[in-house]
């Protein structure tokens, strides 16, 4: 059913069922919530499919789509699905029915409001996406362990960077912290290197979605 008048109505790219492949989360089967719309333009985002289109749905529908697959872990993403304003109750609707929830967000918006139950997946965007001005680092106060920090790299310059953040921020005492090359601009085993040389305490992490199915978007 789509939304009717008055109904909390959120717009929804896909909801499929994968294997989680970022965060601590990774190889976990999971629900994705992939909802439209992001007011950033990363220049290495490899979901611009949802920046626009999807499909209106009540929050209800949404629920019950997620309910066919069985499956106890949910991820929202995007897009930036906080740019929608239904994303706050679709999250804790969906911890209220029992699942374990995160949510993949740019770190461009603010952070504060999203349900205490959810493990927020945050981004630090560096220089080369080209939306770093964006970071909001006001969120950076709101994380607890059960959250994350994902910075995604595309070149040593932007690791540099990465670096300094993590030390002048002591980001590792917030949250985990996790590392990734973009693909076919960074190469991984440098990043890994890297990472080892200057003893980061930080994960690293491939998109094991992509090692596993290429660019292919849902199961």
């Amino acid at each position: 059913m789509t939304a009717g008048p008055g109904a909390a109505a959120l717009r929804v790219t896909e909801i499929f069922h994968s294997l989680q492949g970022e965060s601590t989360r990774v190889g976990l089967p999971t629900v994705f919530v992939r909802l439209t719309g992001c007011p950033l333009r990363c220049v290495w985002c490899d979901s611009a499919y949802a920046f626009s289109g999807g499909e209106t749905l009540a929050l209800a529908d949404v629920l019950a789509r997620v309910a066919q697959f069985q499956c106890p872990t949910v991820c929202v993403t995007g897009g930036e699905p906080l740019a929608q304003k239904a994303c706050l109750p679709l999250l804790t609707a969906l911890c209220d029915a029992g699942y374990a929830v995160s949510l993949e967000t740019s770190g461009a918006l603010d952070i504060a409001a999203v349900d205490a139950r959810v493990s927020r997946v945050v981004d630090l965007k560096a220089p080369d996406s080209g939306e770093a001005a964006k970071n909001r680092w006001e969120n950076l106060a709101l994380l607890t362990p059960r959250d994350e920090l994902k910075l995604v790299l595309a070149s040593e310059a932007d690791y540099l960077w990465a670096r300094d953040v993590l030390r002048q921020r002591d980001l590792d005492t917030l949250c985990p912290v996790l590392f990734a090359p973009v693909q076919d601009a960074l190469d991984p085993t440098q990043l890994a290197e890297w990472i080892l040389r200057d003893r980061l305490p930080v994960r690293f992490q491939l998109q094991l979605h992509k090692l596993l199915w290429g660019n292919a978007r849902a199961r």
